[in-house]
């Protein structure tokens, strides 16, 4: 890749700078936007629209109307399961019903449907050689089955009965038309279906009526025959004669028993009472006769007159004796019809006696027949059994003849589905969305146009950064591969950083506003940062002057001092000139950081660009790894550890950590400088150990006794050589007392 990065040395994208290179050619962006999006909405202007219509139909088992409830239950078919729905969707799709509809809406007639029917001229030339058939020999039919197939979708409904029958066209009506056309046809073949069902059930059953006639008329005549034969004529209650007649004589045996026992007991009530002398009027026998009841009355009227006639006439008075004479005659009339009541009562007793030994003898005769009637009833009921299993039958095969002959009318067997939603002429284009197209076309622009700008930026090596590896032993336990390379860390750096912080004590600080200097003693009225241009290296006219930016950075190269503390009394100017020397030691080579450990940020906004950046203070907190803090110079191949964006008071804790990562710093970089503003000597004492990092005072202005002040400050805590950075003569090294 272009940019001037050697072999050695490893690469980063920066995404900051394929984000501006996108903004600065915002303009090229936008008009392949526009034109994408123009170009798309032509195209889709162009393409002929086309529409989608769907019927619905839901596969049920149907009934004709005028079968009742109980034919329903008896002949209920199961519910179609969901192989039988799929069934029904490979009829519809199937090669036989499109050719059906094609046929009934002369589908070959329309060019959408039959391209073949108007032939190109090469075509015509390809036939005629006899490398192509000649597509005309086909049916019309057929050559509109495969542009019809293309059209169709048919599909079931997810967890339902429920098929769609979808077709597109490029007439709105004909997309409408074909669906319900299509389930017309299927509902008609279902129908015809059932119809065929039906003729052919009907066709069958006519001869086997006829031969189970025959074979019932047989079967009851052979059943007359032997009744004939065995004397086992039927009653009518499922009985012979001879079992009828045993029944009838033992209920009359039974009756003539009863009443000759009740004859008996009421002939010796009647005789109990004749022998003792009792009056038979107690007797029901006796009370029921009307000849006693007259003659009773007769005695009643003599007893009154011989009562009336006592009390005016003597006992011997011939009137007297008389009605005596006369009541006399009359108890023994009814004494004598009181006996014949008895005889007539012993007569019926008799007669009860000889009607019970008849019917006794009758009963044994009958029970012989019946034992006979019995035996030869076996065989009559296995021929009964046999005639009714054919009556049965023929019965069965009877009604299902009728059923069937009723249901081979036009309209009698309804299909097992029925149209839900019919479809309708559709008022929206199914393809193309002209809108959705569009945007779609201009997002492609955009994309292409910001990925063109990326790769161009990539492979010319602006959007890359160097990154080079640590190549020196650490000196505190790092090994070669947990140095910080490029502008982001390993995780062994972190972790190792991280060890080697944790044992140091964070001191609590006071609170301080968010912009305030780092380090104790730093001053808060620092001037603004310088463009760029200021914070150039020095011709090479000025290279060997003194003071100058060159001579310190050939000092510190010869030297090969590992870290640099440099304090900038008069504010940016001076952290503007560190930044300069950290590009101008980056550019000879050497593996080059710098700490911004400023208030104002001077060193990160100019070679970062923006102080948004996770940095020193973000490490401190906690808020960001080891790796993160690192980023490259825009400028050159230094790099640059940001100031961070962490709260001041919360960073101040950890202060007396800046140490141990300055020693991991210098462990993965050549050079680490740190630059910490107008800082004073107790500030810089708690970044290093005394006298392992060099110090340089970057003082653009130089002020002779502010000078003497700031060397004299270092010399006491322990820095005895202190190099100037002024801009005008060679670097000095001067003494404590020099100073």
């Amino acid at each position: 890749m272009s940019g001037g990065y050697g072999a050695q040395d490893d690469v980063d994208i920066d995404l900051g700078g394929l984000v501006r290179a996108i903004w600065r050619r915002r303009r090229q962006v936008l008009l392949a936007t526009v034109a994408s999006a123009g170009i798309a909405f032509g195209v889709a202007s162009l393409i002929a629209p086309t529409y989608r219509s769907e019927t619905r139909l839901l596969i049920e088992a149907r009934e004709p109307e005028f079968t009742t409830s109980a034919d329903r239950s008896v002949g209920r078919e199961p519910a179609i399961d969901e192989l039988g729905v799929a069934s029904q969707v490979q009829l519809l799709k199937s090669a036989d019903l499109i050719k059906q509809v094609a046929r009934n809406m002369k589908l070959y007639e329309l060019p959408e449907f039959d391209p073949t029917a108007n032939p190109s001229a090469l075509s015509d030339i390809l036939v005629a050689f006899g490398l192509k058939k000649n597509p005309l020999d086909l049916p019309p039919e057929e050559r509109v089955l495969k542009e019809f197939q293309e059209k169709l979708i048919v599909y079931q409904a997810e967890k339902s009965r429920v098929v769609a029958i979808e077709f597109t066209s490029r007439d709105p009506m004909l997309a409408a038309s074909i669906p319900n056309e299509i389930a017309k046809v299927y509902l008609s073949l279902q129908s015809g279906a059932k119809l065929d069902s039906n003729s052919e059930a009907t066709r069958w059953l006519e001869p086997e009526i006829a031969n189970l006639r025959e074979k019932v008329r047989e079967a009851e005549e052979k059943v007359a025959k032997y009744r004939s034969s065995s004397d086992l004529l039927p009653t009518g209650e499922n009985a012979t004669f001879a079992v009828k007649q045993l029944n009838d004589i033992s209920t009359e045996l039974a009756r003539v028993r009863t009443e000759k026992a009740t004859a008996e007991a009421r002939a010796e009530s009647v005789r109990a009472v004749l022998k003792n002398g009792g009056e038979p009027d107690t007797l029901s026998d006796v009370v029921g006769s009307q000849m006693i009841q007259r003659m009773k009355e007769t005695e009643a009227q003599l007893q009154g007159q011989i009562s009336d006639l006592t009390t005016s006439l003597l006992d011997q008075h011939p009137r007297l004796k008389g009605l005596r004479s006369q009541l006399a005659g009359i108890r023994g009339q009814i004494k004598a019809e009181t006996s014949k009541i008895l005889a007539s009562l012993e007569n019926e007793a008799k007669v009860a006696r000889l009607r019970e030994q008849q019917l006794v003898q009758q009963l044994n005769t009958l029970k012989a027949d019946s034992a006979r009637a019995g035996e030869e009833e076996v065989g009559l009921k296995a021929l009964e059994r046999e005639a009714t299993a054919q009556r049965q039958l023929l019965e069965t095969y009877l009604a299902r003849y009728r059923e069937a002959a009723s249901r081979t009318g036009a309209n009698a067997t309804p299909a097992d589905a029925r149209i839900i939603s019919a479809a309708v002429p559709p008022t929206e284009r199914q393809f193309p969305k002209v809108l959705p197209i569009t945007i779609v076309g201009g997002l492609a622009g955009f994309l292409l146009s910001v990925v063109a700008i990326m790769l161009a930026e990539l492979f010319s090596g602006r959007a890359l950064k160097p990154v080079s590896p640590a190549q020196r032993e650490p000196e505190n336990g790092f090994s070669d591969d947990d140095s910080i390379t490029g502008r982001n860390a390993t995780r062994a750096d972190v972790a190792a950083a991280r060890r080697a912080l944790t044992n140091v004590d964070i001191a609590a600080q006071g609170d301080s506003p968010a912009h305030e200097p780092f380090l104790v003693g730093l001053n808060a009225d620092e001037p603004a940062g310088l463009s760029p241009q200021d914070t150039q290296p020095s011709g090479d006219g000025e290279e060997d002057a003194n003071f100058t930016v060159a001579a310190v950075a050939r000092h510190l190269i010869d030297s090969d001092v590992a870290v640099a503390i440099t304090i900038s009394p008069s504010g940016d100017p001076g952290s503007s000139a560190t930044v300069a020397l950290a590009r101008t030691i980056s550019n000879s080579g050497r593996k080059t950081v710098l700490v911004d450990l400023t208030g104002s940020a001077c060193p990160t906004r100019l070679m970062a660009a923006t102080t948004w950046l996770p940095g020193i203070t973000d490490l401190l907190v906690g808020d960001a790894a080891f790796s993160d803090i690192i980023h490259g110079d825009e400028e050159s191949k230094a790099h640059i550890v940001a100031r961070g964006n962490a709260n001041i008071k919360r960073a101040m804790r950890g202060i007396d950590r800046l140490s141990m990562i300055i020693d991991a710093l210098a462990d993965a970089y050549d050079t680490v400088l740190v630059e910490c503003g107008a800082a004073e000597v107790e500030g810089v004492r708690r970044l290093t150990r005394s006298g392992t990092a060099e110090i340089i005072l970057s003082i653009p202005d130089a002020d002779e006794d502010r000078l003497v002040e700031l060397i004299n400050a270092f010399g006491d805590a322990g820095y005895s050589e202190i190099v100037l950075m002024t801009g005008d003569g060679a670097p000095r090294y001067p003494g404590r007392r020099a100073a």
